[in-house]
């Protein structure tokens, strides 16, 4: 009677190649390239992301004990009340 949903239009001139989920492998040369490659993106990137990351918190730890010391009362400003 009508198309089904999947084949309402048709397209020419285009080829699609597919393949099975069960015929793939999930992880293949996982342990052989996929580790030293991780290793090596790291080692190529960590400079460029870790000063800031180190500056913003040191920034970060300076702020917040400058922040608690001001929080604190002196007292010396005390020692005559009664």
């Amino acid at each position: 009677m009508g198309k089904h949903f999947g084949n309402l239009a048709r397209l020419r001139h285009v080829i699609t190649y597919s393949i099975s989920p069960f015929e793939q492998r999930a992880f293949p040369n996982f342990l052989s390239k996929g580790i030293p490659n991780v290793w090596r993106r790291f080692r190529a990137s960590v400079f460029k992301w870790a000063p800031p990351m180190t500056l913003m918190y040191l920034t970060y730890t300076w702020g917040n004990s400058v922040h608690e010391q001001g929080k604190k009362k002196n007292p010396s400003d005390y020692e005559n009340d009664e």
